[in-house]
């Protein structure tokens, strides 16, 4: 099965679109604020999907909800690719946003559900970094077909409608997974039913002390960087104007052919970060202790970060963009397994969704600002025009780095789940 994980991140990451999305964005004659606002309402909808779709996974079979998810993927490639209109990016996003919502968490859970069947949970941040490690594979190999399809092109739109293939392989691939990993889906759950389940999830979310401080957590280190990776895209392609480097080409060429470059060894770098997460946690104490090791990191190259892109050293920006992306894949498996600790088998895609969906919420709001900051920036000839982003990430992450958890929460990590006990680690 590991095999056929590893196969499902491979397949989702063939998103010959995502390196080119911002540009495609701006070819389309959209400004910063437009597509700040486009990701808002992505991350809205997949807000208003996220948790009741752990719910649904949990009670009628997760199987069944990432075969929805891949489909409503299908049909938001093929309106990206035809269509001009802004109104209609936002039909598009919709469907994206149907896909995310019915897709995260879920395949986690599907993946912890046959660790415990094989008794091999001790070995769920190995795991699932090894299986994340290949979605970045995914990504690499991605970004090498995209950018021959750009260079082909000249045009971004074509990269949405090639991405459709690979999507249909992985409906393929769902079908050959077992049904024990459905989960324990109840026959003839009901709208009451998911209602009550979802309610008992939100309420263990809010109770346990460790479980709020992880989903803050999350908001600020994978909410604000989902907001601020895709600014690599005009970085790199500023940085691409000014190198005298295939200056016959066209301007698109040239920033497609250096994007491929940067985003190759980002994600061959993001794909050894993730499969050593495990190293990093058991060199730093614990997954508590690589936690903390990585807020501090991250911490420091938002900071740098700043003069950097004021200055406009897009060339030296470029490889702390590359570093951040490195640091988010050796914190996504460990934060993941931290959040397994507390999740029960009937409920753990609905505590992840809650995860993921307070993620979508903290980038909902910090990519409008994000890009109307760009754009005054931009207006008011305020130094390099990039330079807003750093700094209100750097701010969110010293904030977290400044409010560590108290000391009474601190300790041994708890040894099994505790969603199922509600008399240990709550508040009164």
């Amino acid at each position: 099965m590991i095999r056929r994980f590893s196969l499902y991140g491979f397949l989702k990451n063939q998103r010959y679109f995502e390196p080119f999305i911002i540009l495609f964005f701006l070819q389309s004659g959209l400004s910063f604020t437009q597509i700040g606002l486009l990701i808002a309402f992505r991350e809205l909808c997949i807000n208003l999907m996220e948790i009741p779709s752990g719910a649904v996974a949990d009670l009628f079979g997760r199987r069944r909800c990432m075969i929805l998810s891949f489909a409503s993927y299908i049909v938001s490639f093929a309106i990206f690719g035809v269509s001009g209109d802004y109104w209609q990016f936002f039909i598009a996003m919709f469907f994206f946003a149907i896909g995310e919502a019915f897709r995260t968490g879920t395949h986690k859970a599907m993946i912890f559900t046959w660790l415990r069947i094989e008794n091999r949970l001790d070995e769920k941040t190995k795991v699932y970094g090894y299986t994340r490690s290949w979605s970045k594979i995914g990504s690499a190999v991605s970004t090498v077909l995209a950018v021959v399809l750009v260079l082909s092109t000249n045009n971004y739109s074509y990269v949405f409608l090639f991405a459709i293939i690979p999507y249909i392989v992985g409906l393929v691939n769902f079908m050959y997974y077992p049904k024990e990993l459905e989960g324990q889906p109840e026959a003839g759950a009901g709208i009451r039913e998911v209602a009550v389940h979802l309610w008992e999830c939100i309420r263990i979310a809010v109770v346990i002390r460790r479980l709020r401080r992880l989903i803050i957590e999350s908001m600020s280190f994978e909410g604000v960087y989902k907001a601020v990776e895709d600014y690599l895209q005009p970085v790199v392609k500023n940085m691409a104007l000014l190198i005298p480097l295939f200056v016959g080409l066209s301007d698109t060429r040239r920033s497609a052919i250096m994007i491929g470059i940067v985003y190759v060894i980002l994600y061959l770098a993001s794909a050894y970060a993730s499969r050593s997460s495990h190293r990093l946690a058991s060199y730093a104490g614990g997954e508590e202790g690589g936690s903390r090791l990585l807020w501090k990191v991250v911490s420091i190259l938002y900071i740098a970060l700043i003069p950097l892109l004021f200055f406009e050293y897009y060339y030296v920006a470029v490889v702390g963009f590359v570093a951040l992306s490195i640091i988010q894949n050796f914190w996504r498996p460990i934060l993941v397994s931290r959040f397994d600790a507390y999740a029960s088998e009937t409920q753990g895609a609905t505590v992840l969704s809650i995860e993921s969906q307070a993620k979508s919420l903290s980038t909902m709001i910090i990519a409008p600002i994000l890009g109307v900051a760009v754009d005054f920036v931009r207006g008011h000839d305020l130094g390099g025009e990039f330079w807003p982003v750093a700094a209100i990430a750097a701010a969110i992450a010293l904030l977290i780095l400044l409010t560590p958890i108290r000391e009474k929460e601190s300790g041994a990590e708890p040894a099994e789940p505790k969603i199922d006990y509600l008399g240990a680690d709550i508040e009164d």
